[in-house]
């Protein structure tokens, strides 16, 4: 069972990941991060291009890239979540759908893949009676 400490934080940092990966991706996080790179670029000749200079932009890259990759992460798999119950909503609502469609994210990637030929053969079928048809005409 869950402690409501856990809940608070999952719920606070849910938010936050979801604002840090909003700001991430827009332009402004693209100017900022260029700027940076601009002027530790323009610092390379007062510091004549040292190692310790180098590493400033090395390590600073390093440490935001490893941070931002679990923001992210936490944002993609709560949006893919939330698509997948919204699908499954779907097809469970509408009559003549195939209801073991739902949760099929949690199939193995062997069940998955038999599930797509079984498809892409259902494809093929249609794309036959459909040439035939053209035939026909």
């Amino acid at each position: 069972m869950k402690s409501k400490r856990s809940d608070v934080f999952s719920i606070w940092f849910g938010k936050a990941a979801s604002k840090s990966a909003a700001w991430v991706g827009s332009p402004w996080s693209f100017i900022a991060a260029l700027a940076t790179v601009v002027l530790w670029g323009a610092l390379g000749p007062r510091y004549h291009y040292s190692d310790t200079w180098q590493l400033v932009i090395n390590t600073g890259t390093t440490i935001v890239t490893f941070l931002i990759v679990f923001l992210i992460q936490n944002t993609q798999n709560r949006d893919a979540r939330a698509l997948h119950l919204k699908l499954d909503e779907v097809i469970r609502a509408i009559q003549g759908a195939h209801n073991e469609m739902i949760d099929i994210e949690k199939l193995s990637d062997a069940e998955l893949e038999e599930l797509a030929q079984r498809y892409q053969h259902v494809r093929d079928e249609w794309e036959a009676r459909h040439k035939s048809e053209k035939l026909k005409a």
